[in-house]
Formats: C-alpha cells, structure tokens, sequence
C-alpha cells in the first residue's frame, strides 16, 4: 500500500479514537519506522511527546465509555479529529511524498473514521440489544492495533 493509503487509513484511526494515531505516529517516529527527521514534524521523535500522546490515547479510551461523553460528530471532537488526521497523515508521508498530500489523506480519512466509526458503532449496539460497552472495547481494539499495523 502506498503513503497515502496508509495516510488514509491512518486518519480513518483517528476518526474512531482521536488520539490513538498520534500516539502511534509519535512512537513510531521515535523508533525509526517513520521519518519526520528535518521537517516541522520533527517533534515527533521527542520522548515527552510520545508519552503525552500515550497518556492522551490513555485518558481517550476511559474516557469514551462514559455516558457523558460527548459524540464524536460534536463539532469540537469532529474538529479535533480532523486536526488529529491532518497531522498522522503529513507525518506518514513527510519525507515521501511531501506534508501536503498526506495531510490531505490524513483529513479525508478522519472524517470517513468519524462518521463510519459512528455509524459502525450504532449498528452494532443495536444489533447486540443495546449493549455499548462490548462494541466501545472492540472499536478500541480495531483503532490499535490498526495504527500499529499501520505506522509499522
């Protein structure tokens, strides 16, 4: 699969969790499996930004379960996770084919991630009779190990 692609998929990640593929990115930058070396994206590799992303991913994850959580479609969080995929997608594809087309990729697959996972999500909690949280861990699960089969 090419840059985009993966700048695409990557976004769709951050659609369904917002902070996991920064977490991703950001460890996978700092162990070598992508390079953002000599770019704006450079901070990245930093060790305190990979743990803040973690401890970000971390908070997301509790923090999706509980019943006052807003939608993901809410403009802040939509608006976060386009941010969010703008970013993974330009890091992906910093010294490929250029911050541009894979911040766009990154972009375009947020908003597929947000409104797809949402959708994914609702039909599944009803057609297993209400029940949010097993379908809540098994997105957690596909949003994982996806952006680490992805940045890898």
């Amino acid at each position: 699969m090419g840059v985009y692609g993966l700048s695409l998929l990557i976004g769709v990640v951050v659609g369904m969790r917002s902070m996991t593929g920064p977490a991703a990115v950001s460890w996978a930058a700092r162990m070598g499996w992508i390079d953002v070396d000599n770019t704006v994206l450079a901070f990245l590799e930093a060790p305190v930004t990979a743990w803040i992303f973690t401890v970000a991913a971390l908070g997301e994850l509790i923090a999706d379960k509980l019943p006052k959580t807003p939608s993901r479609k809410a403009p802040m969080g939509f608006i976060a996770r386009i941010v969010s995929g703008g970013l993974c997608g330009a890091a992906l594809a910093a010294n490929t084919v250029g911050i541009t087309g894979g911040m766009l990729a990154g972009i375009v697959g947020a908003v597929i991630g947000t409104l797809g996972g949402y959708e994914f999500r609702r039909r599944l909690v009803a057609a297993t009779g209400g029940k949010d949280l097993p379908i809540a861990l098994l997105e957690d699960c596909i949003a994982v190990v996806g952006a680490f089969l992805i940045v890898k």
